[in-house]
């Protein structure tokens, strides 16, 4: 099952975290709640550093909130961009919602020069993974959770217009 432009209200107040595509996928007997962030060209939004510089009390709620379910010790580097941060939030929270055996995030790029990679991979790199594209990593939060997380490679004679 999928849903387009899916919403997943965070701590906080503010604005929900809307993802491109929100799945529940069934495979090998388990069920996997996945989020899909779909990436041409443009940026994953401002840095941990820019979102979070002067906070207010709903963005330090929203804070906590993102580390607590990342299984993160404190505020992620300043370079970490916050778009990341909650889509796999998203992903997490949704797992537990319709109680799923793992959970996804995953970024669809249909960039021929992996635009913004860098940004993926310092974000993944908070949980020990050297991400390469088109290879998911697993990770297995504090939780127990396990969290799938990866750059898939679109095929860019879709963006032949």
């Amino acid at each position: 099952m999928a849903i387009p432009e899916h919403k997943v209200p965070l701590a906080g107040g503010g604005r929900d975290s809307q993802n491109d595509v929100f799945a529940l996928i069934r495979f090998d007997g388990k069920t996997c709640a996945a989020t899909i962030e779909g990436k041409v060209a443009e940026p994953f939004g401002p840095t941990v550093g820019e979102w979070y510089n002067a906070p207010s009390n709903g963005k330090m709620m929203r804070m906590k909130q993102l580390c607590d379910v990342l299984g993160l010790d404190g505020t992620p580097p300043p370079q970490i961009r916050y778009q990341l941060l909650h889509r796999t939030a998203s992903a997490l929270i949704e797992a537990t919602r319709f109680k799923t055996d793992e959970a996804a995030m995953l970024i669809q790029s249909f960039s021929p020069t992996k635009d913004w990679f860098k940004d993926f991979a310092a974000f993944a790199n908070l949980f020990g993974v050297e991400p390469t594209a088109g290879q998911p990593d697993v990770i297995t939060l504090p939780t127990g959770m396990t969290l799938r997380i990866g750059w898939a490679i679109g095929n860019p004679a879709f963006l032949v217009l």
